[in-house]
């Protein structure tokens, strides 16, 4: 069942939405896909693109989920199928149950904020936003901190735009945004998902995430593939 609302903001710091801006932010369009999904490879060749491979196998100058593989990338990567099993795959499953998806990650919050205000308005709208978190080993839905402070961003950049009628979960991840907003690369360095990633060697993609609205990028997802919304 579609969720009943104008627009739904998916948000998935580290790292799909992240990634999401920076390959926007240069022009790549980006199709969304399901995570461990077997048709991956068919599907990006039938869309002539590039298929983005496991963050743990990429070798050097492959695309993966990390941020800086898309920012590294050649000019000839110009649409990338980026699988992910919580961002992407949340996004596609909205996007076929008929509900106007966009993505918003830390990076560019506040322009998802003031493109909503533009298009949608206070007063009529009714806009979810999801933080997508992520999954334990069994499968279980893992909350993600993060992603609260990457929704809370998007709410608290409405709310400063006059949104009224904020649900209490709403103006809670606001309040823990402002929260950490002031020290915001530490405490993504020191969360969960923050703290695996480095372990990992990439430091780099947590960085990236920690770009506070330095882009002005507004995935929305139209036909399959995310293009920036603002030139629709």
């Amino acid at each position: 069942m579609a969720p009943a609302c104008d627009v739904a903001v998916v948000v998935d710091v580290l790292s799909f939405t992240t990634t999401l801006s920076v390959a926007l932010d240069r022009g790549v369009e980006i199709l969304p896909y399901r995570w461990a999904d077997q048709g991956a490879a068919d599907f990006a060749a039938r869309h002539d693109a590039v298929l983005a491979v496991g963050r743990s196998l990429a070798r050097p100058g492959q695309v993966s989920l990390s941020p800086l593989t898309v920012r590294a990338a050649g000019p000839q990567l110009q649409r990338l199928v980026l699988p992910s099993p919580n961002g992407a795959t949340i996004a596609h499953r909205l996007s076929d149950a008929g509900v106007h998806v966009v993505a918003a990650s830390l990076r560019n919050a506040e322009a998802v904020a003031s493109w909503l205000s533009q298009q949608h308005g206070w007063q009529k709208a009714k806009v979810l936003v999801i933080a997508a978190g992520e999954h334990w080993p069994g499968g279980q839905l893992r909350p993600a901190v993060e992603d609260l402070w990457g929704a809370g961003a998007v709410i608290a950049g409405l709310r400063r735009r006059g949104w009224v009628g904020l649900s209490v979960e709403a103006v809670m991840a606001a309040d823990a945004y402002d929260g950490v907003r002031a020290d915001l690369n530490h405490a993504l360095q020191g969360c969960a998902n923050g703290r695996e990633l480095m372990a990992m060697g990439l430091a780099g993609d947590v960085a990236v995430a920690g770009e506070v609205d330095v882009s002005q990028v507004v995935p929305g997802l139209v036909n399959g593939t995310f293009r920036d919304a603002r030139a629709v």
